[in-house]
Protein backbone atom coordinates (compact mmCIF):
# COMPACT_ATOMS: atom_id res chain seq x y z
CA UNK A 1 0.00 0.00 0.00
CA UNK A 2 1.22 3.34 -0.80
CA UNK A 3 0.39 6.92 1.22
CA UNK A 4 0.12 9.97 -0.65
CA UNK A 5 1.95 12.60 0.69
CA UNK A 6 2.53 16.74 0.36
CA UNK A 7 6.17 16.16 -0.45
CA UNK A 8 6.30 20.18 1.14
CA UNK A 9 5.26 18.79 4.60
CA UNK A 10 8.55 16.07 5.04
CA UNK A 11 10.55 18.76 3.25
CA UNK A 12 13.07 18.87 6.31
CA UNK A 13 13.40 15.05 6.63
CA UNK A 14 13.90 14.71 3.21
CA UNK A 15 16.69 17.14 3.05
CA UNK A 16 18.20 15.47 6.68
CA UNK A 17 18.32 12.17 4.81
CA UNK A 18 19.91 13.72 1.57
CA UNK A 19 22.75 14.85 3.75
CA UNK A 20 23.36 11.70 5.47
CA UNK A 21 22.56 9.47 2.14
CA UNK A 22 19.88 8.39 -0.13
CA UNK A 23 18.74 6.25 -3.16
CA UNK A 24 18.32 7.10 -6.58
CA UNK A 25 16.92 4.52 -9.21
CA UNK A 26 16.68 4.42 -12.72
CA UNK A 27 15.56 1.76 -15.63
CA UNK A 28 16.93 1.22 -19.06
CA UNK A 29 14.75 -1.67 -20.52
CA UNK A 30 14.49 -4.38 -17.75
CA UNK A 31 17.67 -3.18 -15.82
CA UNK A 32 17.06 -0.84 -12.36
CA UNK A 33 20.37 1.28 -10.90
CA UNK A 34 20.43 2.02 -7.42
CA UNK A 35 22.82 4.90 -6.47
CA UNK A 36 23.53 6.61 -3.22
CA UNK A 37 23.18 10.52 -3.47
CA UNK A 38 24.13 13.00 -0.04
CA UNK A 39 23.68 15.90 -2.72
CA UNK A 40 20.34 16.85 -3.89
CA UNK A 41 17.91 19.77 -3.41
CA UNK A 42 14.35 19.95 -2.60
CA UNK A 43 12.44 23.22 -3.90
CA UNK A 44 9.95 25.06 -6.50
CA UNK A 45 10.53 25.99 -9.81
CA UNK A 46 7.92 27.03 -12.40
CA UNK A 47 5.56 26.46 -10.20
CA UNK A 48 6.46 22.56 -9.66
CA UNK A 49 7.83 20.71 -7.23
CA UNK A 50 11.54 19.90 -8.06
CA UNK A 51 14.08 17.55 -6.57
CA UNK A 52 17.65 18.06 -8.16
CA UNK A 53 20.00 15.55 -8.26
CA UNK A 54 23.62 16.28 -9.24
CA UNK A 55 25.16 12.58 -11.04
CA UNK A 56 28.77 12.34 -12.83
CA UNK A 57 29.30 12.23 -16.40
CA UNK A 58 30.59 8.87 -15.56
CA UNK A 59 28.05 7.04 -13.98
CA UNK A 60 25.59 4.66 -14.89
CA UNK A 61 22.97 6.49 -13.69
CA UNK A 62 23.61 9.56 -16.03
CA UNK A 63 23.38 7.24 -19.09
CA UNK A 64 19.96 5.63 -17.75
CA UNK A 65 18.89 9.20 -17.28
CA UNK A 66 19.60 10.25 -20.46
CA UNK A 67 17.63 7.31 -21.93
CA UNK A 68 14.50 7.45 -19.87
CA UNK A 69 14.13 11.06 -18.36
CA UNK A 70 12.77 9.30 -15.33
CA UNK A 71 14.30 9.10 -11.71
CA UNK A 72 12.78 7.97 -8.12
CA UNK A 73 14.45 9.15 -4.96
CA UNK A 74 14.38 6.89 -2.11
CA UNK A 75 14.36 8.10 1.67
CA UNK A 76 14.05 6.27 4.65
CA UNK A 77 11.33 7.06 6.89
CA UNK A 78 13.50 5.87 9.84
CA UNK A 79 16.60 3.95 10.64
CA UNK A 80 17.88 1.44 7.94
CA UNK A 81 20.98 -0.70 7.17
CA UNK A 82 23.51 1.63 5.88
CA UNK A 83 25.64 -1.29 3.90
CA UNK A 84 22.23 0.09 1.62
CA UNK A 85 24.14 3.51 1.42
CA UNK A 86 27.42 1.82 1.59
CA UNK A 87 27.34 -0.54 -1.60
CA UNK A 88 24.99 1.70 -3.75
CA UNK A 89 27.75 4.45 -3.47
CA UNK A 90 30.49 2.18 -4.00
CA UNK A 91 29.80 -0.29 -6.75
CA UNK A 92 28.57 0.51 -10.53
CA UNK A 93 25.58 -0.57 -11.64
CA UNK A 94 27.65 -1.03 -15.31
CA UNK A 95 28.79 -4.34 -13.39
CA UNK A 96 27.00 -5.07 -10.42
CA UNK A 97 22.95 -5.71 -9.56
CA UNK A 98 23.10 -4.04 -6.74
CA UNK A 99 19.45 -4.91 -5.98
CA UNK A 100 19.85 -8.29 -6.16
CA UNK A 101 22.96 -8.03 -4.50
CA UNK A 102 21.44 -6.16 -0.80
CA UNK A 103 18.32 -7.95 -1.89
CA UNK A 104 16.21 -5.12 -2.01
CA UNK A 105 12.34 -5.08 -3.05
CA UNK A 106 11.25 -2.95 -5.95
CA UNK A 107 7.86 -1.40 -5.51
CA UNK A 108 5.91 -0.60 -8.61
CA UNK A 109 5.52 2.95 -9.90
CA UNK A 110 2.46 4.84 -10.05
CA UNK A 111 3.27 7.35 -12.88
CA UNK A 112 6.51 6.90 -14.22
CA UNK A 113 8.59 3.56 -15.43
CA UNK A 114 11.05 3.48 -12.86
CA UNK A 115 10.35 1.76 -9.54
CA UNK A 116 11.56 2.40 -5.74
CA UNK A 117 12.81 0.60 -3.26
CA UNK A 118 10.26 -0.57 -0.57
CA UNK A 119 13.04 -0.41 2.49
CA UNK A 120 13.27 3.26 1.74
CA UNK A 121 9.48 3.86 1.52
CA UNK A 122 9.42 7.64 0.92
CA UNK A 123 9.17 8.10 -2.43
CA UNK A 124 9.51 10.90 -5.09
CA UNK A 125 8.84 9.64 -8.51
CA UNK A 126 10.45 12.13 -10.68
CA UNK A 127 10.57 13.09 -14.55
CA UNK A 128 13.39 15.07 -15.87
CA UNK A 129 12.13 18.29 -17.21
CA UNK A 130 15.64 20.21 -17.14
CA UNK A 131 19.57 19.83 -16.83
CA UNK A 132 22.18 21.79 -16.67
CA UNK A 133 26.37 20.57 -16.83
CA UNK A 134 27.95 22.31 -14.27
CA UNK A 135 30.32 25.08 -15.62
CA UNK A 136 33.84 24.72 -14.24
CA UNK A 137 34.63 28.24 -14.94
CA UNK A 138 31.88 29.11 -12.56
CA UNK A 139 33.28 27.03 -9.58
CA UNK A 140 35.58 28.33 -6.90
CA UNK A 141 38.89 27.00 -7.11
CA UNK A 142 38.99 25.42 -3.57
CA UNK A 143 35.78 23.38 -4.21
CA UNK A 144 37.29 22.10 -7.80
CA UNK A 145 40.21 21.03 -5.38
CA UNK A 146 38.25 19.09 -2.96
CA UNK A 147 35.65 17.83 -5.27
CA UNK A 148 37.07 17.02 -8.80
CA UNK A 149 40.62 16.94 -8.41
CA UNK A 150 42.65 16.48 -12.08
CA UNK A 151 45.03 13.93 -10.47
CA UNK A 152 43.14 11.20 -10.10
CA UNK A 153 41.60 8.06 -11.79
CA UNK A 154 38.32 9.06 -12.76
CA UNK A 155 36.39 5.64 -11.40
CA UNK A 156 38.37 5.88 -8.13
CA UNK A 157 35.08 6.20 -5.86
CA UNK A 158 34.64 9.99 -3.48
CA UNK A 159 36.96 12.03 -5.56
CA UNK A 160 36.73 12.23 -9.27
CA UNK A 161 37.84 14.53 -11.57
CA UNK A 162 34.45 14.45 -13.73
CA UNK A 163 31.96 17.13 -12.66
CA UNK A 164 28.42 16.96 -12.39
CA UNK A 165 25.50 17.76 -14.80
CA UNK A 166 22.30 18.87 -12.69
CA UNK A 167 18.97 16.73 -12.96
CA UNK A 168 15.56 18.71 -12.29
CA UNK A 169 13.39 16.18 -11.51
CA UNK A 170 9.44 17.47 -11.42
CA UNK A 171 7.78 15.51 -8.89
CA UNK A 172 4.78 13.63 -10.47
CA UNK A 173 4.17 11.74 -7.11
CA UNK A 174 5.11 10.94 -3.90
CA UNK A 175 4.00 9.11 -1.12
CA UNK A 176 5.04 6.42 2.03
CA UNK A 177 5.64 2.56 0.80
CA UNK A 178 3.59 0.58 3.67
Amino acid sequence: MKNKIDVLDYATHILKETKKGIIVTTKSNDKVNAMSISWGTLGIEWNKNIFIIFIRENRCTKSMLEETKEFCVNIPTSDIDRNIIKVCGTKSGYDTDKIKELNLTLEEPNIISVPSIKELPLTLECKVIYKQKQDDSQIPDAIKKSFYPQDVDSSFYGSNKDYHIAYYGEIVDSYIIE
